[in-house]
């Protein structure tokens, strides 16, 4: 008789972002195939939306890097992989990470990390405490472009022919992410919350306030766009979580260039559709190279426009030039110029680039294809036990 799967997956908050909507979706697939879900998380304003009838959570103290919260979470994970007889443990970020491979290992149970972000290293210290990330039975890269990172960083652990690694894309949700579901109701109600001139050409920057999202970059690529007279309203939405200097910095420089009226910020958005369904154009700025690049992909399935910089996941989930754009790295010259040659298309061209984008997603990162993948490669690795 085969083995009936419970998964167990472990994440530190259950937020709104991949990682997170990733474990989310994947808890509630599994259900649907007949297998036992549970999930680990210290919390998160996802939480009160997981059908509690279908997966079970447990609510620990698995964001915290503090080496004694580690040890009882490891001891926790152990109770709970052998009472509810857990066959896979899946890690989804470091701190977590540790106490599963612990509890992994003095359970017998298969061990299961996916590799979210490129977690950069400066010393051998944090190295070692990265590769937590690459001691399972099976690594999931995000993309190609993290794939590459762990052969060239961590090659050292895929000489053990059982440890496999391999890309799983990450998807979202195609329904949810439609812009033919959002009311035109939500708009009018967004706009005027916002107080956004819809007559304007309407340039959206989603993403937390933080350097390295490019906030800056935007903003100097739009005081360009203002010195040639270009008609536009930018908005930056996204939450500074604390970072109140970083959002001081903003603001400067939004009122150096003399953009206080051509500039919104907005730190939330609940439905995340609606902000796109305003928007003209979608614009990506990371500094750093993104793992996957979530808002490449959702404003390609909204079929709006996506500009975007052009390294790491972006690469990969943007056909440039085709359903979307990529700009240099970290200059806002070169971003304001793909923005006015997107602002001076007709309507039918930038039409065409919604559905090519839209037909993008659905081809390659619809949510139930990374799902149903991960769901496979659990199956091998129950049989192979």
């Amino acid at each position: 008789m085969k083995k009936k799967i419970k998964v167990l997956q472990v994440i530190p908050k259950l937020g709104y972002g991949g990682a997170e909507t990733g474990c989310y979706d994947l808890a509630h697939f599994l259900t649907e195939q007949k297998c036992k879900s549970y999930i680990i998380t210290s919390g998160g304003e996802l939480l009160k939306f997981v059908d509690k009838k279908k997966v079970k959570v447990f609510r620990l103290p698995v964001h915290s890097k503090n080496p004694f919260l580690i040890l009882l979470n490891t001891i926790l994970i152990v109770l709970i992989a052998l009472f509810y007889n857990i066959n896979i443990i899946h890690a989804r970020s470091r701190a977590p990470a540790w106490s599963c491979l612990i509890a992994s290992k003095l359970t017998f149970k298969k061990f299961v990390t996916t590799f979210h972000g490129t977690y950069n290293f400066t010393n051998k210290f944090k190295k070692f405490y990265n590769s937590v990330m690459v001691r399972s039975n099976l690594v999931i890269a995000g993309s190609n472009f993290i794939f590459s990172h762990i052969q060239t960083n961590y090659k050292e652990f895929f000489q053990d022919e059982k440890r496999k690694l391999l890309v799983i894309f990450r998807g979202i949700n195609i329904n949810y992410f439609n812009n033919k579901k959002v009311l035109p109701i939500k708009i009018d109600q967004f706009s005027k919350q916002h107080n956004i001139d819809r007559n304007k050409f309407i340039i959206l920057l989603p993403g937390r306030l933080t350097y390295w999202k490019g906030q800056k970059i935007f903003i100097e690529a739009l005081s360009i766009l203002k010195n040639n007279s270009k008609n536009f309203q930018g908005i930056i939405l996204g939450s500074d979580q604390g970072r109140n200097v970083y959002k001081k910095q903003l603001i400067g420089l939004v009122q150096q260039h003399r953009l206080n009226n051509d500039i919104r910020f907005i730190e939330k958005c609940d439905e995340m559709p609606t902000a796109y369904s305003i928007a003209n154009i979608v614009c990506s700025c990371s500094s750093e190279p993104e793992a996957f690049g979530r808002v490449s992909v959702e404003s390609q399935s909204m079929e709006v426009p996506i500009v975007a910089s052009n390294i790491g996941g972006s690469n990969e989930t943007i056909v440039n030039n085709k359903t979307g754009f990529l700009f240099k790295n970290k200059d806002p010259k070169d971003l304001a110029e793909v923005i006015s040659a997107i602002m001076g298309k007709d309507y039918n061209s930038l039409k065409s680039i919604g559905f090519a984008g839209r037909k993008n997603v659905l081809n390659k990162f619809d949510v139930d294809k990374m799902c149903h993948t991960t769901f496979t490669e659990y199956k091998k690795l129950i049989e192979l036990s």
